[in-house]
């Protein structure tokens, strides 16, 4: 299901107070309790004073509302943060960029400065779902999406993600490649990642702003995610109450190369799809590189990243036996049980061919 969001829902929903019943054969038609908040502080204020009951932020919509349709989601009540002031792209001292949290997708994408000095990161959104999706969608909430596994999004199935303590219904029904994860798994969930925005900020080391009941703090990109472990319920680390107020994007050096790719490959009733995020920092007058950053969505429960992988092209010439080695350093252990073998194949692939057209292009990000 591609539910789209009425316009004016967050604006019917502070009118009437709470969230109009979406007319739907999932929804259950129940009234959602919903409060505007009128700036930060009184998101905060609203957050900490309905924590008994779990409170949702709203903004876009396209994720949550899609979620309370599947009856995945089910809070008591939501707080509107569509009206708060964190739209918009502003220049940071030294260089970097501030992506405000509800800033649109397609907003960012067209946004000068991102597409002449992040190409990268525009092209991870323009290939994140279609164009009226990017309208509505916006930065803080597409950070913040769920798995797209099918047995997450299915409420009759058992699912440790959605209820906690449950099984995986996937690792249940030996399902594995494929949709799922074959890097950093647990025997609790075998979900992924979801969005291509996520490959690009991991590579882009990012650091998300955060506002909470104990004020604001902000975290790097590569922490913001994390592991299933033995509680998979938490996509990330933020604590309660906290909200995404922006992205920053670092400075990159004058001479940087990128490339973004995503393939979608099927091999008899296995499809798997792979997103590949490389940029590449090249010495102009020997042609080696002198640093590398490669992240890989749809392989794991974050944007997979192997520092160690990357260390090996510090220093070194460009080629495909150099690329060879990298992806099978990334893609070490991987999970290679039922599908999980064709899914590694088609990384492997993807990481070669990312890497390639990253080192053979002019600088694609010069200030």
């Amino acid at each position: 299901m591609n539910t789209r969001v009425p316009h004016d829902l967050a604006e019917a929903a502070h009118q009437q107070g709470f969230l109009p019943p979406l007319l739907t054969p999932d929804f259950s038609g129940q009234r959602l309790p919903c409060q505007r908040a009128v700036d930060l502080a009184d998101a905060m204020r609203l957050a900490w004073a309905g924590r008994d009951r779990g409170p949702k932020f709203l903004a876009g919509g396209t994720e949550l509302v899609e979620l309370l349709q599947q009856r995945v989601e089910r809070p008591a009540a939501l707080i509107d943060i569509s009206r708060l002031p964190l739209a918009g792209i502003d220049a940071l001292p030294g260089g970097g960029l501030r992506l405000g949290a509800l800033t649109t997708l397609a907003d960012t994408a067209r946004h000068a400065a991102v597409s002449r000095r992040y190409a990268l990161l525009a092209q991870a959104i323009l290939a994140d779902g279609d164009a009226s999706l990017r309208e509505a969608a916006t930065l803080g909430g597409r950070l913040n999406q769920r798995t797209r596994c099918g047995f997450f999004r299915d409420a009759s199935a058992p699912c440790g993600k959605r209820e906690p303590g449950s099984v995986c219904s996937a690792l249940e029904a030996g399902i594995t490649g494929g949709e799922h994860a074959v890097l950093g798994a647990s025997e609790h969930c075998i979900a992924v990642h979801p969005t291509e925005l996520g490959v690009a900020l991991a590579v882009l080391d990012a650091t998300v702003q955060l506002m909470g009941p104990n004020g604001p703090r902000e975290i790097a990109f590569s922490d913001y995610h994390r592991l299933p472990g033995d509680y998979p319920a938490h996509d990330n680390t933020l604590a309660f109450g906290e909200l995404v107020t922006a992205i920053d994007l670092p400075a990159e050096a004058p001479v940087m190369q990128s490339s973004f790719l995503k393939v979608h490959g099927c091999e008899d009733e296995e499809s798997a799809t792979i997103s590949v995020a490389v940029v590449l920092a090249m010495d102009v007058e020997t042609g080696c590189l002198d640093s590398a950053r490669v992240a890989i969505g749809g392989v794991a429960h974050r944007p997979w990243r192997v520092h160690s992988a990357e260390a090996l092209l510090a220093g070194a010439q460009p080629g495909l036996a150099l690329f060879e080695s990298v992806a099978d350093a990334i893609l070490d252990g991987a999970d290679q049980r039922g599908g999980g073998a064709f899914k590694t194949g088609l990384a492997r692939r993807a990481v070669m061919q990312a890497l390639d057209e990253a080192s053979c292009r002019d600088a694609l990000n010069r200030p």
